[in-house]
């Protein structure tokens, strides 16, 4: 029995070794994060008379919200730059008009000084109007210079009450600015009506919404997403594709953003040279009610119009963001000054507005190329679907092989033994 453990002991350490022989890690990926400029964070918090309302925890959300705050500037990164807008803080009144300009920045972006941040956050009280087009818009202009990641968050008990300046419209817009700014949303105890609004404002920028009941979940939630800001991020670069190849922009590798109305098709140029290999994906997303039936295409084709490869992704339902990708290999070539290639690479969606559905401005689409070295041999792209891993494989059959045969010899001679004793 101890021979037998100790035998397949050595098996296992054997496979083990193998294993971690061939799974060799990549080469070190850069930091992403050098270069850039301090992460920003505006929390804007509604303030309207609503915020009396007492039921999260026995206590009022305006109490909830003040805790949650005091709790997030005292965890708050030292690299975030974080500063504070009210929506309904300060008037008082019934006149429409006033009361939907009545948003203020409480506390500036910037370095934060922990005492008076929670002083200013310690005179709230709740007092008039929902403004949360206005105060978004402010926001964005808040959060303006910089190249590092910007993000809003949003807590709100109520939807908007001075349409017709629709929040999810201006989200729309700030997104269609390609500021890479994001906004996320946390409705405290909400209705229909306001998580739907809520949910559109995030998705409008690629944000998250979140519904908060209690005091705990708000200042984790918002804890967390102040945390987010400081991690690092590829900041997509905004472009705008062509009607045509002709025309389209040439693309380096990197992640770039753009829009794309209903239907339309969008051309971007890439310069493939000898022995590359073209790596390319797309998601679009759906940031308004759209009908079923929908789906994406990616191809890649020669500036003679020949297609080269092709992704494609089609749904029917519901769905957020439908995305798609393809490889283009171009193999080596026996002349050292062979020039490169140019692929284009077309994006088309067949998604259609629901009847009242803005179409303007278009979907969000994210599109990622990277140019890399290609495979050895072309071959080995789609060689047993496993790419050049299929040598580890054959590896592996073979040492499970090799070690059956042990096993199977030990066995026998263990058995020999047994019968001649």
């Amino acid at each position: 029995m101890i021979t037998r453990q100790r035998l397949a002991a050595g098996v296992c350490a054997l496979l083990a070794a193998l294993t971690a022989g061939f799974a060799l890690p990549a080469g070190a990926v850069a930091d992403e994060s050098d270069g850039q400029a301090a992460p920003k964070v505006e929390l804007v918090l509604d303030v309207s008379g609503s915020m009396r309302t007492r039921d999260i925890d026995g206590g009022t959300r305006m109490a909830a919200a003040k805790q949650a705050f005091n709790e997030v500037l005292d965890a708050t990164p030292e690299e975030v730059q974080l500063g504070i807008r009210t929506l309904g803080a300060n008037y008082r009144g019934n006149d429409r008009r006033t009361g939907c300009k009545d948003t203020a920045q409480l506390y500036p972006v910037g370095p934060l000084n922990r005492t008076d941040a929670k002083t200013a956050v310690a005179t709230l009280s709740p007092t008039g109007w929902t403004p949360i087009g206005p105060a978004l818009l402010k926001a964005a202009d808040d959060l303006q210079g910089g190249n590092g990641t910007r993000r809003i968050v949003l807590i709100s008990d109520g939807e908007d009450t001075c349409q017709p300046l629709d929040p999810c419209e201006v989200a729309r817009e700030i997104a269609a600015k390609g500021v890479g700014l994001t906004i996320d949303t946390l409705g405290l105890v909400p209705d229909a009506k306001t998580r739907d609004q809520l949910s559109c404002i995030a998705d409008a920028t690629g944000g998250t919404y979140t519904s908060v009941q209690h005091k705990e979940q708000l200042s984790d939630r918002v804890g967390q997403l102040v945390d987010r800001a400081a991690d690092p991020v590829v900041t997509p670069v905004a472009t705008e594709g062509a009607a045509d190849c002709a025309k389209a922009p040439t693309l380096k590798s990197g992640l770039y953003t753009d829009r794309e109305e209903f239907g339309q098709q969008r051309w971007y140029r890439v310069d493939v040279n000898p022995g590359q290999e073209l790596r390319a994906s797309v998601s679009v997303a759906d940031d308004r009610t759209v009908n079923p039936d929908y789906g994406v295409l990616l191809r890649a084709v020669t500036v003679h119009g020949r297609e080269i490869v092709r992704g494609e992704a089609a749904g029917n339902g519901r769905t957020d963001v439908m995305s798609t990708g393809l490889r283009y290999p171009r193999p080596e070539s026996d002349d050292d000054n062979a020039p490169a290639e140019t692929v284009c690479l077309q994006v088309t969606n067949s998604f259609s507005a629901a009847p009242g559905v803005k179409t303007t401005p278009g979907l969000p689409l994210e599109l990622t190329v990277d140019v890399v070295a290609g495979p050895d041999k072309a071959a080995d792209v789609a060689a047993f679907g496993l790419g050049r891993g299929w040598w580890l494989l054959g590896v592996l059959v073979l040492v499970g092989f090799l070690a059956g045969l042990v096993w199977g010899w030990v066995s026998r001679w263990r058995i020999a033994v047994w019968r001649t004793n």
